[in-house]
Formats: C-alpha cells, structure tokens, sequence
C-alpha cells in the first residue's frame, strides 16, 4: 500500500503562485508514476501533470503547459506541483496519485483545496 497526503493549498489572487506538496509513504517501490489530478466544481476530475517515478519524464495537459512543474524530492519522497501564474479557471480540488504500473492510478491522496480569485 502506499499513502499520499497533500498539502499547500489554499487562496491566492489571479497572476500568483502556489506550491503542492504530496508526501508519499509505504511500498513505494511500487510506484511507476506520480500525477496530480484536478477536479474543478461541477467538473469531471481531470489530468494536470505527471512523472515517472524515477524522475526522468513529465508530462501536462495543454491547460498547465508552460505555468506549471513538477517536480520530486527523493530523500523527502515528496512531489510537488509549482503552480504560476495561476487563472481563476485553476480553481479545483487538486489530487496526488500514484499509478502502479500495471492497474492504474491505484493510490490516492485526500485532495487540497486551491482558489483563484479574480
């Protein structure tokens, strides 16, 4: 099993940054890839960015591209989500997940709360 727990959400203005952090802990030798997630109110949860858990590929939706990184510390077993230049449409419920490289996301983090304001 492993667990994620977010942090670092939270309320800021349109044009300003945030940082997720997602800790992840237990077999974590069975995690392929880390992501976050998105689920906007109203919304169908949707993909932000991933990366393979040994560090060397990412990926973004068209929607994040170029505002957004991720990025993981690996004595820390921590991922994180640097979110700039934020847009009131970034509002949502963003989620750590970790995929197992056979069956999928299997491995979920509560979700942290992140408010754009105009």
């Amino acid at each position: 099993q492993v667990q994620l727990v977010e942090s670092g959400g939270g309320l800021v203005q349109a044009g300003g940054s945030l940082r997720l952090s997602c800790a992840a802990s237990g077999r974590l030798i069975s995690i392929y890839r880390a992501a976050w997630f998105r689920q906007a109110p109203g919304k169908e949860r949707e993909f932000a960015a991933a990366m393979s858990w040994s560090g060397g590929m990412t990926t973004y939706a068209d929607s994040v591209k170029g505002r957004f990184t991720i990025s993981r510390d690996n004595a820390k077993n921590t991922v994180y989500l640097q979110m700039n230049n934020l847009k009131p449409e970034d509002t949502a419920v963003y989620y750590c997940a970790a995929h197992n490289g056979i069956s999928g996301y299997a491995y979920w983090g509560q979700g942290t709360q992140v408010t754009v304001s105009s």
